[in-house]
């Protein structure tokens, strides 16, 4: 039933290898498994799909051995957990000393004859699973109806349970006391109520029913009366009046855009003057470069003197007493368990959750760094806090740098030569900021020597194409034709509103490789990943047009929400797309980065979830706000205190 199992060292030696008669070869899931899960860190979960196998493996981290077990995953074998924990254990008792003695030289020039030893535990696994006992009905006596005797269940009409009588005593009793509780202040008030009950039973039914339509009357002609509002003397002045503020214009003619004959045509519209300085943001900056993301660490001087100074004072206290306490967390030359590491992980998981990491994310690092450490041999003087800390730093810049980087420009610089325009395609729910980066990108792309067809595929929202016309007039005026040999190295593609976005995006690309354009940006218009016709449309614009690079745009502000919204963006996609292998999320524009300080967390989630890197950086309002990601930085804005 088994297809392989295999074992091998994390330096990447196979040590002993069953193969099954009919199973495909072990080497391309295992590398997929190495590629995918150990080397990217996503140790959380001990079982991987590739194709169509299923890939269970253990980790031993006091030998640096990988179990792995693949077997076919339409098949529930329940038997491979308890395979697998019986495999390692035989394999390590087995060979303990040769590990121990040899070392690395062990693995080089050992021979490890295991196969008859897996044959019988394999077996003895199957074996195992087929004879569980059958689950045996309960005979009458076992049961508790047995223990009823008849007269228990016979029920009369008009009798209730004994629970019920019970409950009803009780609260007739709880009644009682709070009748006698209230007694005596009726009895203090008079003898007003015995009398007017008296009355009462002095009249007839009819007389107390008329006397009643009497009160009801009266009452409702005072609140009638109540109710009715005096006239207003004077009436207020129909129509609006213009609010004028203290530090206003005056002048509301230079407000009055309503009589404007431009219509909106980018021909007609005026250039707006504005300050190329405030635009472009940092003047020393080197043009064209995109600058790493920066985390600027607050006084580490003085906290390595709080450090010193909090330290001398528990030295003073002195003897034994200091000397066990600084010994008290060092582990030497002691395996780590989990029951040592779950303290710390738990602390570690809440400080991920407050940093913006979600909850799920941050459950799943934990728990993989638990698997890499768990049973790992620890130095002489090294403490779990520091150890743990350093593995799940090592683990998160390995997240933030995923398997394939994207590298823009040189991909542009390979569409030129086969003379075609590179298409990116923008994505987003709405509000993350899809148009500002997008003009920020082709200020980036026009300082490198690129010239840019902006596509206003968002036919949907209200200003949409006019703000990227904004950009294209601002980006023409810092950058004009007369600067570039006559070229215009921007320009917009639009048709207006309520047309087909995927449509719009063909003309555009095909009118870009007639005009000469190197690249086309393609923005399109937000969506939540819930809208199921507005999915559907963006899978119809990417399949259609085919994009080079499909970037999704979220913002930094959200937490658990980046795993949704990049979950659903990517199934949605993937379902409603009509090709055999549906393009899917390229990579992610980060925005609104400047306004979350060190809760850096929507990073580790966006880059966990999909496996992609985060391209774009948007950092502020000017041109010159795009960084590159540097993984190291925000590792280190994720685990500041």
């Amino acid at each position: 039933m088994l297809d392989f199992f295999t074992i091998f060292s994390k330096g990447g030696l196979v040590l002993w290898c069953f193969q099954g008669v009919r199973g495909p070869a072990a080497t391309a899931p295992v590398n997929a498994l190495i590629r995918s899960v150990l080397l990217q860190e996503r140790g959380g979960n001990n079982s991987f799909t590739h194709e169509a196998l299923t890939l269970k493996y253990k980790l031993d981290n006091q030998f640096e051995l990988v179990f792995v077990v693949g077997f076919q995953k339409i098949l529930t074998l329940t038997y491979v957990d308890k395979l697998i924990d019986d495999v390692h254990k035989e394999f390590r008792d087995k060979y303990r000393n040769e590990f121990q003695q040899k070392g690395a030289l062990g693995l080089l020039n050992g021979t490890f004859d295991f196969k008859d030893d897996f044959m019988r535990l394999l077996r003895d696994a199957e074996e195992s699973s087929r004879v569980r006992a059958p689950t045996v009905m309960k005979t009458f006596e076992q049961s508790l109806k047995s223990q009823k005797t008849v007269k228990c269940m016979i029920e009369t009409r008009g009798e209730k349970p004994k629970e019920k009588v019970k409950n009803k005593k009780n609260k007739g009793s709880k009644k009682e006391g709070t009748e006698a509780a209230a007694a005596p202040s009726k009895a203090s008030g008079g003898d007003k109520q015995p009398s007017a009950a008296g009355d009462k039973e002095e009249l007839t039914k009819d007389e107390i029913l008329q006397k009643n339509r009497e009160e009801f009357f009266r009452r409702h002609m005072k609140a009638g009366e109540k109710s009715k509002s005096p006239k207003p003397d004077a009436q207020k002045e129909k129509g609006k009046k213009p609010r004028v503020w203290d530090l206003g214009n005056s002048n509301a003619k230079v407000l009055d855009y309503s009589n404007s004959a431009t219509n909106g045509s980018a021909e007609a519209c005026p250039v707006e003057e504005f300050d190329p300085d405030m635009a472009l943001g940092d003047k020393n900056r080197e043009p064209g470069r995109l600058y790493d993301l920066e985390y600027e660490s607050e006084d580490e001087a003085e906290e390595e003197k709080v450090v010193q100074n909090t330290s001398k004072p528990s030295a003073k206290k002195g003897g034994l007493g200091g000397m066990f306490g600084m010994l008290k967390g060092l582990v030497g030359s002691k395996s780590l368990t989990r029951e040592d590491m779950d303290p710390v992980l738990e602390k570690m998981k809440d400080h991920l959750i407050a940093k913006n990491v979600a909850a799920e994310i941050a459950v799943q690092l934990c728990e993989s760094v638990a698997k890499k450490l768990e049973g790992k041999v620890m130095g002489t003087f090294t403490t779990v806090t520091s150890t743990v800390k350093q593995a799940l730093q090592e683990a998160l810049v390995q997240i933030l740098q995923p398997q394939r980087r994207v590298d823009m420009l040189r991909d542009v610089m390979d569409a030129q030569r086969h003379r075609r325009p590179y298409v990116v395609t923008f994505c987003g729910v709405n509000g993350v900021g899809k148009s500002t980066n997008l003009a920020k990108i082709s200020f980036w792309l026009i300082e490198n020597g690129f010239s840019v067809l902006i596509a206003a595929c968002d036919t949907f929202r209200a200003g949409a194409v006019e703000q990227l016309r904004t950009h294209t007039r601002r980006l023409n005026a810092l950058h004009p034709p007369e600067s570039h040999g006559g070229r215009t190295m921007v320009q917009l593609y639009e048709k207006g509103y309520g047309k087909d976005a995927a449509g719009i995006a063909m003309e555009a690309i095909s009118y870009a490789r007639n005009q000469g354009f190197d690249v086309v940006l393609v923005d399109t218009a937000g969506r939540m990943q819930d809208n199921a016709p507005l999915m559907t449309a963006l899978a119809k614009l990417i399949a259609v047009n085919a994009p080079d690079l499909v970037l999704f745009v979220g913002e930094a502000l959200v937490g658990n929400e980046a795993v949704d919204q990049l979950v659903k963006f990517n199934k949605a996609l993937a379902d409603h797309s009509m090709a055999q292998t549906p393009r899917l999320i390229d990579g992610i524009v980060l925005t609104k980065f400047d306004t979350i300080d060190d809760k850096v967390g929507a990073a580790i989630s966006m880059t966990y979830i999909t496996s992609k890197p985060i391209v774009f950086v948007g950092t502020g309002q000017t041109y010159c706000d795009l960084r590159s990601l540097n993984a190291k930085a925000v590792v280190a804005a994720l685990m500041k205190a």
